[in-house]
Formats: structure tokens, C-alpha cells, sequence
């Protein structure tokens, strides 16, 4: 028959049928590559969980980890626009990107905390930081050009007491008159699992120095140009922290170890407890703005500090060095258990 006289009630029930049968198309994911300033491990946590579990997808976004490490500058990548996101170490590199003149802004803070920390001996049994100055102090290269000038602007600590920090824990274990650096989330364990002890731990955030950590940072032009992907971006990255730190982290933990084989489940487990005792990812405005909050006082604090301390310079602009523009909105505070 033709179809020119076929009733279109008829017609009509014969497109519908052709629509049911016909395989719906994917709605079509924005790329996106996120690089990291280390190797895979927990306190990458979140965002590995958002890939793993399907989060970003359901944000509409298909995102590739690329893992830093010893050899790798994903910073350079992300400035050269070979990367669309970097996880940033703390806010002195947004300062930085101003004093240099380096399109970058940070868009979300997910540690409030920086882990920084002074690990000291159980003998010395020591409460204050202001006790540690008399002890040797093991300290890396970029740690004295950055926390410790805030540890001899605030509390009078001396260079003199200063040794290089080779990341290797043996020099602290064996002088008991020595501090020795770490992150909250790693060295503590290190330490307890090479001497049998357990160090005492100073951190650093809870005396003073304020700054964010484990930033998200990208191109000013993408956050002119493409808004809407950097605020899914950001809110999905919140949700695979909830995730992450109060759900079922498994998915992300065994990517972790997928791109990490020296990643253990022991550490990975010590890592969460210790970011949710010390209060790194969610704690302070946090409880009220969601994960990966920031607030202009507190960047203006911490850009003082570090004036004071001769780290940064007086005359740049630090409020170009970030925007809250994509959090405070709360996203995912329902998910952090009530009790």
C-alpha cells in the first residue's frame, strides 16, 4: 500500500513503535582531564571515587586522572593547556601564580586543612610547638622557603636547628632530640611501621597556619569561557569526598591501587581515619558550606602571615589568585552522617 494512504493514526503508531525500538543515543560527555601533583593515593581519595563510582558522569562529564609524581609537573601541563584541572598543593601556589603573572585561579579548597606536620619522639612528650626549637629539626627544601619562614615569623625558630629532610624517616627515628616533617595522613604511619613507635604529632593548620589545601585549580579562560563545567566539576569533586570519607570508598580505593600497586589497603584505611580525626577535608565553614568552602577572610589571613614571613610579596594581588564563585553552596552536606 502506499504510504500516502495509509491513516495517520496508523502512521503515528508506527513511528512510536520505530522510537521504542530504537537504542537511545548517550547523552554526549564533556572530556575532562584533572591532573594530580602526586602518585595515587588517599589523599586523592574523592576524586578518584567520583570516576570510579560514575559521579562526574552523572555531572555530565567523562574525567581522566592524570597522576603527578617525582618526574611529572602537571602544573606546566595545566598552564600549557594540556589539562583542563590541577590538584594544587596549597594556597602559596595560587599566591605564586599571581606574583608571576600565570593565568591560573583556584575555584575550590577540598582540605581545609593543611596535613602538615612536625613529628616528634615519644620522650619528649612535647604539647606546644613553641617546644620544639631547641629540638634539630628535619625540614625539606621547600619547606623552609615556605612554613618554616612562617615558624620563624610567628614563634621565633631558628635556621640553625635546621637539617634537610630527605623523606627518609631513619635520621628522625635514631636522634630523639630531632623533629622531623610529614603529612598527618602518611609519615605518622611510616614512622610507627619502620620503628615501632608512635610519634608525636604537631599539625601545623592547628596553630596558626591557615592555609587551603589540595586546591582545584584551572585557567582563568575556563572560567570565563566554559562556567558550567567548572561548576559540575567542582560540585561532582564534593560529592565523590562525601563519598569517599563517609560511604563506600571501595570503588575509589581500588582504582587508587590500580594506578598506585604500592598503595596498600592498610594506609589507605590510616589516611581516611586520619583526615576525618583532624578534621582535613571537612571541618569549619565546611559544616555549614560544603566541601571545598573558602572564604575571603581566611585567604587574607593567611596572605598576611605569609607577608610577615617574607614569603610573599606585599604589592600582588592576592584575590586574583582565586574565586568563590563555584562553592559555599552547600552541595552534598546531606550526605555527612547526622551523628
Amino acid at each position: 500500500m502506499n504510504p500516502a494512504f495509509l491513516p495517520r493514526a496508523l502512521i503515528a503508531g508506527l513511528l512510536a513503535l520505530s522510537a521504542a525500538l530504537t537504542p537511545v543515543r548517550a547523552e554526549t560527555l564533556d572530556k575532562v582531564s584533572f591532573g594530580t601533583n602526586w602518585l595515587a593515593e588517599a589523599e586523592h581519595g574523592g576524586f578518584f571515587q567520583a570516576v570510579a563510582d560514575g559521579t562526574y558522569k552523572k555531572y555530565g562529564l567523562d574525567v581522566t586522572i592524570v597522576p603527578g609524581g617525582p618526574n611529572t609537573n602537571n602544573r606546566i601541563l595545566l598552564t600549557a593547556g594540556k589539562l583542563d584541572f590541577f590538584m594544587s598543593a596549597n594556597t602559596l601556589q595560587s599566591f605564586d601564580a599571581v606574583a608571576n603573572n600565570v593565568p591560573l585561579v583556584a575555584v575550590a579548597a577540598i582540605f581545609q586543612k593543611d596535613p602538615q606536620v612536625l613529628l616528634t619522639h615519644p620522650e619528649t612528650k612535647n604539647a606546644k610547638l613553641e617546644d620544639l626549637k631547641p629540638l634539630t629539626l628535619l625540614v625539606s627544601k621547600e619547606g623552609v622557603t615556605s612554613y618554616f619562614q612562617w615558624l620563624k615569623s610567628e614563634f621565633g625558630f631558628s635556621e640553625n636547628k635546621v637539617k634537610p629532610y630527605t623523606f627518609n624517616p631513619q635520621p628522625f627515628i635514631v636522634d630523639k632530640k630531632s623533629a622531623m616533617q610529614g603529612y598527618v595522613t602518611s609519615e605518622p604511619y611510616a614512622v610507627e611501621k619502620a620503628a615501632g613507635f608512635k610519634p608525636g604529632v604537631i599539625l601545623l593548620a592547628d596553630h596558626g597556619f591557615n592555609a587551603y589545601s589540595t586546591l582545584i585549580e584551572t585557567r582563568r579562560e575556563i572560567v570565563d569561557k566554559k562556567p558550567d563545567l567548572v561548576q559540575r566539576f567542582v560540585d561532582a569533586s564534593a560529592i565523590g569526598w562525601y563519598t569517599y570519607l563517609y560511604g563506600d570508598n571501595s570503588a575509589g580505593n581500588a582504582m587508587i591501587k590500580q594506578m598506585n600497586p604500592e598503595m596498600t589497603d592498610e594506609l589507605l584505611r590510616y589516611s581516611v581515619v586520619k583526615m576525618k580525626e583532624h578534621g582535613i577535608v571537612d571541618s569549619g565553614d565546611t559544616l555549614r558550606d560544603g566541601i571545598g568552602a573558602m572564604n575571603d577572610a581566611r585567604v587574607a589571613s593567611f596572605f598576611d602571615k605569609m607577608v610577615r614571613a617574607g614569603v610573599v610579596r606585599r604589592d600582588i594581588d592576592y584575590r586574583q589568585a582565586y574565586t568563590l564563585r563555584f562553592v559555599n553552596k552547600g552541595v552534598g552536606v546531606d550526605l555527612r552522617p547526622k551523628n
